[in-house]
This record gives structure tokens, sequence and C-alpha cells, in this order.
């Protein structure tokens, strides 16, 4: 049995696109919604999952994380709950851990065709989406009694390049950057850009920035805040590299 963890990125998605044109079963596709995903991910996910479905391949199911009561939360709720910023924006990546992977692993434990092949004593391949050009972070075995890891984009010699290329072969646009809209890890531009084309998730962003304790970082951008980027400079000041890619209906700005 294989399953995928979508990430709505390229590498993820060419890489489900040649699993279909390969011929490489996929039993199932998740996807971890922190609730904060950037709009172009929500919209292409609508996009992708027509294709899959005129491929042969299952939809993506979508999966969110709970709390103790068992209601869904969101990565955002909980920021300003706690009065924090994701922990990224510290040098940490436990909201990865909480929002992404445990969801995804909690509906493995709980999805009955994944109880049987672990109860016949079979482990669930899991297909991981890193390029050609990544194939240092292959190295590392991290196959337990549940799962054995494959990376069929390094097996096929599919560099980012491949991977944008089978995207556009197959008739779809480029997915663009998948992120929370609030990611410490966003490139100046890309906050300014989110400003201009979703300013009410700026605020918002700003909204949990000023609603954190904050001791050694200065805000979402670790040694600067967002607030202060976008209040005191120009909208595009940094130079704003426009591609092909970028002209596709489901991008709004991102790098892909």
């Amino acid at each position: 049995m294989n399953m995928v963890s979508y990430g709505g990125g390229t590498n993820s998605t060419a890489m489900l696109i040649e699993c279909a044109k390969r011929g490489v079963k996929v039993d199932l596709i998740q996807f971890a919604d922190t609730g904060g995903e950037r709009p172009n991910t929500y919209k292409y996910i609508g996009i992708f999952n027509e294709w899959l479905t005129e491929h042969g391949m299952p939809e993506i199911t979508i999966v969110q994380a709970v709390n103790a009561q068992g209601d869904k939360i969101t990565l955002e709720e909980s920021m300003l709950r706690l009065r924090s910023l994701p922990s990224v924006a510290y040098g940490f990546k436990t909201c990865s851990q909480r929002f992404k992977i445990a969801p995804q692993d909690k509906f493995m434990n709980n999805w009955p065709p994944a109880q049987e092949e672990w109860d016949a004593g079979r482990k669930i391949t899991k297909l991981i989406g890193y390029d050609a050009g990544e194939s240092h972070r292959t190295k590392k075995d991290y196959s337990d009694n549940k799962y054995d890891f494959d990376y069929p984009l390094v097996k096929w010699g599919m560099g980012r390049q491949e991977c944008v290329q089978a995207i556009l072969d197959a008739g779809l646009c480029l997915p663009g950057k998948s992120s929370c809209f609030f990611c410490p890890n966003s490139r100046k531009t890309e906050i300014r850009h989110l400003a201009e084309v979703y300013p009410e998730l700026a605020e918002r962003a700003i909204a949990m920035e000023r609603n954190a304790n904050l001791t050694h970082i200065s805000g979402l951008g670790r040694s600067f805040a967002w607030g202060d980027l976008l209040a005191t400079s120009d909208m595009f000041a940094d130079e704003f590299h426009f591609t092909p890619e970028m002209s596709c209906d489901c991008y709004d700005g991102d790098s892909v």
C-alpha cells in the first residue's frame, strides 16, 4: 500500500502526476490543513482533485489538528491563545509536528485499510516528494514497524525543472508556494506581496505578531517585525522577479 503526504507544492504535485503516468498505485493522498494555508493552495487542491479523479487517482483527504475535546483547531488560533508565534520563528519545528504530522498519523492509525495492512504484518510505503536535487535528504533511513519510505522523484532523476515541466505537460498551472500565510520563513517580497494581494491576511498576521509576548525575537521576521516592514517601506522596495510560471490563474505571487 502506498500513501502520499501532499504538501500542496510543486514537488508533491509532480510526483503524483508521474505516479499516474507511470502506473504507480497510490491508495491515499493526505493534506494536513493548518487552517492558515495560502489561498492559492486551497484553490489548487480543488483544481488538482479534478485532475486526480480523471486519472484514476484518489482525491486528496484533508486532515486537521484537534484539541482534547476533539474539536478542530488552527495554528493561528493556537498562536493567538498562547500569545506566541509559529515555532519556526524561534528556530524550532514543533508546529509542523502538531499541525502537519500528528493529524496525518492519527488518521492513518484509525483508517481501516491501514489497520488491515498492519494486522497482516505488512508495512505501508510513504512516497516522499524530494526531487533529484535533494537526494542528500534521502540518506537517513526513517523506516519503522509501520512505514517504509520511497523517493520516486530521486529514483526517476527528476529535478526541480523536470517537476515544473511535468505539471505544465499535464495541462495544469503551477501550484505556487505552499505555506501558512504567516510563515516566518517568508521573504520580504512575499510579505509585501501578501499585503498587496490579500491585505486582510497580512492584517491577521500582524495581529498575531502584536499579540505575541516577544523577548528574543522582533517579530514574525525574527530580526524584524512584519508590521514595521509593511508600515515603513514601499510595497515593492525589493525587486520582484516575474517568471512565466506566475501567470497561471491560481498563482498568487509566491515562488514555486
